[in-house]
């Protein structure tokens, strides 16, 4: 039997607590803050239980609709056609371009900068990191920031 997944939009107030602070204890994760997931439900007043029984199934609105951004550096060679196939890579994976500077080239080799705003639909941005690092001409891929 197929599953029907349909979702809502509620308000705040309309959300029992425990949904509430399962949210709270996801974001003490996500922000390193605890270190581990007993000391989150400890810090929010939850049971691991409750925590479990929830955690996939409650988001923030902002937090799907907005997505995460990730800022690139790359070094690569100063060859024409090089940035639309670095460029091209980042299409690939679904990835969506906010930003892009390149240096003026010394010594035959350009520095990129480059933000990406990574969305549900985004292919596995790890392998699409090793793409850009295996991409000819392109000597290495650093990540500066994750937002």
């Amino acid at each position: 039997m197929k599953d029907n997944v349909k979702y809502y939009m509620v308000r705040r107030k309309a959300i029992p607590e425990v949904l509430l602070k399962v949210v709270e204890a996801k974001s003490l994760l996500e922000s390193e803050k605890v270190e581990t997931i007993q000391d989150a439900v400890d810090a929010v007043g939850i049971s691991r239980s409750s925590f479990y029984k929830y955690k996939d199934d409650i988001f923030e609105f902002h937090d799907n609709a907005r997505g995460t951004t990730i800022t690139l550096t790359l070094q690569m060679e100063d060859e024409p056609g090089l940035l639309s196939d670095v460029l091209k890579v980042i299409a690939e994976f679904r990835g969506n371009i906010l930003t892009i500077h390149q240096s003026i080239p010394i010594n035959g080799i350009a520095s990129l900068s480059i933000s990406i705003q990574v969305l549900q639909t985004t292919g596995d941005v790890a392998r699409m990191i090793q793409e850009l690092e295996n991409q000819r001409g392109v000597h290495h891929v650093v990540i500066l920031a994750k937002e």
